[in-house]
């Protein structure tokens, strides 16, 4: 199916509506005309009024001549949004949510219909391309898979799992840009300390983890495998990982996207 004609709907212009919408412009494959976008407030979209993006605060607006509607809503408000444009859905669009915690089953219910709807979880990586998503579809076309598929794989990578596990994906995958982040700032605060000035330290940790990733995603190896190349023994390298180690570094990380992973299967109430 050509992109070309594809017209698709944002509704929930926040960080993660957003950051899809430049990614799909940033990847060459879909014009700013074709990507409509809402919020409440539209002072804080008029940057992408200027980029060309088609603005609105009327989402039943912005779905009547789209292909694609994702929702890109809070879970909190996502059935607010459903009873809102229930009307002016239609079954041949293809919807896909990117709300957490709520199944695809729960959206179809709230709309007293059934158009094809996938479940996708991104990260705010998708602004530059490098997002991993995980999707779940249910009972939807080899076509729309495909699509859905090729939309998502041209800001990163796409990973297809079982709808159950997508709250999961979200602690990991979601959240986990978070974690990292914060990583590469503690490994930016620990170089201040030992002499760099903040700048060269942050550069410093953001090359060597893109590094790292790098080694993982090219080589397909275990991160264990890596580290032994570099831990010698009663080297500099081992004995920093075991002080790590000593203050719950690898415990903390899995019992963060433990807690996570419970918070986010929490968040939507069908009777909100």
């Amino acid at each position: 199916m050509s992109t070309k004609n594809l017209n698709i709907a944002i509704l929930g212009g926040g960080n993660i509506g957003l950051a899809l919408a430049k990614g799909l412009i940033k990847s060459g494959t879909y014009q700013p005309e074709q990507i409509t976008i809402t919020r409440r407030n539209l002072g804080a979209l008029q940057p992408f009024s200027i980029q060309g993006f088609k603005i609105t605060n009327n989402n039943n607006e912005a779905i009547k001549n789209a292909d694609i509607v994702v929702l890109g809503v809070l879970p909190q408000q996502l059935n607010g949004l459903l009873a809102e444009v229930k009307g002016s859905v239609n079954e041949s669009q293809l919807i896909i949510s990117l709300v957490t915690g709520v199944s695809i089953q729960d959206i179809k219910d709230n709309l007293g219909k059934a158009p094809a709807v996938v479940r996708a979880m991104p990260n705010t990586a998708i602004s530059v391309g490098e997002s991993m998503t995980c999707i779940a579809f249910d009972g939807v076309s080899i076509e729309r898979k495909d699509l859905v598929n090729n939309i998502f794989n041209t800001v990163g990578i796409t990973q297809e799992i079982k709808e159950e596990l997508m709250t999961s994906a979200t602690a990991l995958c979601a959240c986990g840009i978070a974690f990292f982040l914060r990583s590469i700032r503690a490994a930016m605060q620990g170089g201040v300390e030992i002499g760099f000035h903040s700048e060269e330290a942050l550069n410093m940790a953001v090359q060597t983890a893109k590094g790292a990733a790098a080694l993982l995603a090219r080589e397909g190896a275990h991160p264990e495998h890596e580290i032994d190349k570099v831990t010698s023994p009663r080297g500099c390298t081992i004995a920093g990982l075991n002080e790590m180690e000593h203050q719950g570094f690898s415990s903390a990380l899995i019992k963060g996207i433990c807690t996570s992973a419970i918070k986010a299967g929490g968040l939507y109430s069908k009777d909100s």
